[in-house]
């Protein structure tokens, strides 16, 4: 095979792609990932053999998170790039290694050479996911990997807002030099995979704080999904710091801002509603901006995941990247020294386009964070005791292009009029444009935002746990039906399984990376399981 990659929902044949990646990587970009993924395995092997402490690794920790985050499903597609990024964590790599010279038992990871991109892929080549031969470690050994990869995500965007937990850094160097650790039993996996969540959560906790801190906590709103007759830009991704640089550049240039998928929730943060020209959400979830992106003429910033490869040069030719993500034949704009991005290009190449054309109109209501769903606690309880709530659903995570995911939009459908719907990520497209309707003014679906929101889901879990004054997480009538694509769900998961929650449904299917027997134990530990049809779940969900 050319390549093996299987970190997401969509791997070829639910067992990995093979030749070039359904999400569209191509092999090089396959190999130099897994060769990034191998040098940054080397830099932490050197970090934890040599006692070294992430609190004097600022830059080190700082370029680990990115490299991890460009490797993440559909973030960076771009060769010449994390070409770029493979040299530039050798050279850490290597400066590391001399200043702990005479560390002994150093791994290959942390001492091999290159040279050039032919020798980084023939390299690649030997020290894949399939270099761990036993199939049981090698499933837990990528589930920690991507769980680590979506920690980096979050804690990458903590980072822009000036947000650091310097532990989270030193369990990212001790989680991937496990990965390299031979001696380490199945167990002693299965423990650290726990490990990840638990640091998913302090990774999450961290993101909700710097975004909170800075933005105001969401609030209920209502959010436009028509246009208006101006000039605009897109704005993809999930990084709240860029579109406010891009807001405040915007501001009195007749140029307005559209969000695009997981950017929705930015409407709630109150410090964005100050911008006139902040005007409402264009599309659906990622993977059907190939139309959408037509569609709305302007440019389009990406600023992390999630990026289709663009069928026509037209489109491509409107796309700029920034941070993590990257798309060959795209302008990417770096940050200053001081973390500044200049957007001017991508302003004065909107003022020549026309505006966008509408696609759909009307409202969305969004803005159910864990401070605006504790401030509806008493008519919340209310509604439990009284019998007209029944049952919660928490059905967060991802969206995706396979048919059977139109599972999650039949399923909010047909469940009774007296449940609720708990959601953060873009899964929250397959129905948050339904007429579900209310249940005593509260909204069948609540939104609390982006996939990193799910910690506010998590919150508002145990909020109800102390208010029913019940010893288990397990005995709320909540539900988990979680939709996932990629490796910030991953974290997401473990996350939930830390925090104690127990028959978390997945799919559309479970991961291809996970062998059969570390499916078995997290089915027998922590009742894991799949979908089935609507109608069954729903009779299962229900206990009836």
């Amino acid at each position: 095979m050319s390549m093996f990659c299987y970190q997401c929902q969509e791997a070829a044949g639910g067992k990995g792609c093979q030749v070039k990646g359904v999400c569209g990587k191509n092999e090089d970009v396959a190999k130099l990932q897994d060769l990034l993924i191998y040098t940054l395995k080397g830099i932490s092997d050197i970090v934890v053999k040599a006692g070294l402490s992430a609190k004097d690794l600022s830059s080190v920790n700082h370029e680990v998170l990115k490299s991890l985050f460009m490797t993440i499903t559909n973030a960076n597609f771009d060769e010449a790039a994390i070409e770029t990024e493979v040299n530039r964590a050798i050279a850490l790599r290597n400066e590391l290694r001399t200043s702990a010279a005479g560390v002994a038992g150093l791994h290959d990871a942390a001492v091999f050479e290159v040279s050039g991109r032919a020798g980084m892929l023939l390299k690649a080549a030997s020290v894949g996911v399939l270099a761990t031969e036993n199939e049981d470690v090698r499933s837990l050994r990528e589930l920690i990997i991507y769980g680590v990869k979506g920690l980096a995500a979050y804690t990458h965007h903590a980072l822009n807002l000036g947000k650091e937990n310097v532990d989270i850094y030193d369990f990212t160097y001790k989680a991937l030099a496990a990965t390299l650790d031979d001696t380490l039993s199945a167990d002693d996996l299965v423990a650290l995979t726990l490990k990840t969540g638990e640091f998913g959560v302090a990774g999450m906790a961290l993101l909700d704080s710097a975004n909170t801190t800075k933005y105001g906590n969401p609030e209920i709103t209502q959010v436009n999904i028509g246009v208006k007759n101006n000039p605009a830009i897109l704005i993809s991704g999930h990084d709240l710091t860029d579109l406010e640089q891009l807001l405040e550049q915007t501001k009195g240039t007749g140029v307005d801002v559209y969000t695009h998928s997981e950017m929705l929730p930015a409407h709630y943060y109150p410090a964005f509603k100050k911008y006139d020209n902040f005007v409402g959400n264009y599309g659906n979830a990622w993977w059907k901006q190939t139309e959408e992106f037509q569609s709305f003429n302007g440019p389009i910033l990406f600023t992390t995941n999630c990026i289709v490869p663009p069928r026509s040069e037209e489109v491509r030719s409107r796309i700029f990247t920034t941070g993590a993500s990257g798309f060959p034949g795209c302008v990417h704009i770096e940050a200053d020294e001081n973390g500044k991005k200049d957007f001017s290009e991508i302003i004065a190449l909107a003022k020549t386009l026309s505006a966008p054309t509408e696609i759909e109109n009307g409202t969305i209501v969004g803005g159910f964070a864990h401070e605006q769903v504790f401030a509806l606690a008493d008519k919340v309880v209310d509604a439990v005791k009284s019998g007209a709530i029944k049952k919660f659903f928490v059905m967060a995570g991802c969206d995706g292009r396979m048919k059977s995911r139109e599972y999650y939009e039949q399923f909010a459908e047909k469940l009774p009029k007296d449940t609720v719907i708990l959601t953060a990520g873009c899964a929250k497209y397959r129905y948050n444009k339904l007429d579900l309707g209310d249940i005593g003014g509260i909204p069948r679906v609540l939104d609390a935002g982006q996939c990193n929101d799910s910690y506010s889901l998590a919150l508002i879990a145990l909020k109800l746990k102390e208010v029913f004054e019940l010893n288990d997480i397990n005995e709320l009538p909540i539900a988990y039906n979680i939709a996932w694509y990629e490796q910030k769900a991953v974290i997401v998961l473990l996350a939930l399984l830390y925090l104690g929650v127990k028959n978390i449904h997945l799919g559309p299917t479970l991961p291809a990376f996970l062998s059969p027997n570390v499916a078995k134990v997290l089915v027998e530990t922590f009742g894991i399981g799949g979908i089935g049809t609507v109608d069954e779940d729903i009779k299962m969900f229900m206990g009836a």
